[in-house]
């Protein structure tokens, strides 16, 4: 297991603890509302540690297979190309992951993401459904208490256990490469 998947245990907890304070103000008789904004920051922290679990996944191994030539021009080349193309990785889906990946660790992990019904493209598609609705959270705040909320609590729990299966997937194809 990489210190990455490590790390992403411990930021998935934080949407827990969201959600959990979300259930627990909703519980309240005597609310004026939903405390909506908490299943969206629940998303986006979701999402943010998926997309730190990539950066951190793909520097580390790289490190690793680096360390042969530490110090030299040809790794420091490649961890200064790493850090730049990081800076500019905001939108971890499937393209963008796949391409990160295809790039500095020379392997397509998206062809791996098979648990749902052996497809990988039903796993890259809903990874790329929750990427625009991390979108619309961190862009769009909802205006209109009558619309409907941008995620409901049932996906909420869909997305914690979709991403925590794709970190999972996705850790194990890198260790068996």
């Amino acid at each position: 297991m990489s210190k990455a998947k490590d790390n992403f245990e411990n930021a998935i907890q934080d949407a827990e603890r969201i959600l959990q304070a979300y259930d627990q103000l909703n519980n309240v008789e005597e609310r004026a509302r939903e405390p909506e904004e908490l299943k969206r920051a629940a998303l986006i922290m979701t999402l943010t540690a998926w997309e730190t679990y990539v950066e951190d996944v793909i520097q580390e191994r790289l490190t690793t297979d680096l360390r042969t030539l530490e110090g030299s021009k040809v790794a420091n080349f490649i961890t200064s190309t790493l850090e730049r193309e990081l800076r500019y990785f905001h939108t971890p889906n499937a393209k963008n992951t796949k391409g990160m990946f295809e790039r500095f660790l020379h392997q397509d992990v998206t062809e791996k993401w098979t648990w749902i019904d052996g497809d990988a493209d039903q796993a890259r598609s809903k990874l790329n459904q929750w990427i625009k609705k991390r979108g619309e959270a961190v862009h769009r705040s909802v205006n209109d208490t009558q619309a409907s909320h941008l995620v409901s609590r049932p996906d909420m729990k869909k997305c914690l256990t979709f991403f925590k299966k794709l970190v999972e997937t996705t850790d194990l194809a890198i260790d068996q490469s």
